[in-house]
């Protein structure tokens, strides 16, 4: 419980300071911000998105489908009988 306490503070500390002590002219905070709203960064989101775009189509269809499979109520999976059939 003492750790979680220190964690907490330590992480408060690093909020604050991040939000509140100037580097320059800016917080780390703002920063980050700056950084983050470059044409650069953006240029590199567009990228991750379309590339990475398929892939996450993929994963959700195949949860959404999983998750179908699973929560059927005459599903073999639910009753574990999943082997039994593929076994046949």
């Amino acid at each position: 419980m003492l750790k979680l306490i220190v964690y907490l503070a330590i992480i408060g500390g690093l909020a604050y300071c991040g939000a509140t002590v100037k580097l320059g002219n800016k917080t780390f905070f703002e920063h980050v911000r700056a950084i983050w709203h470059t044409e650069e960064v953006q240029d590199l989101k567009k990228g991750v998105e379309d590339e990475a775009g398929p892939t996450v189509d993929k994963l959700e269809k195949g949860a959404k489908a999983g998750y179908n499979a699973m929560s059927g109520s005459g599903s073999a999976a639910v009753h574990g009988d999943a082997g039994v059939d593929a076994a046949r």
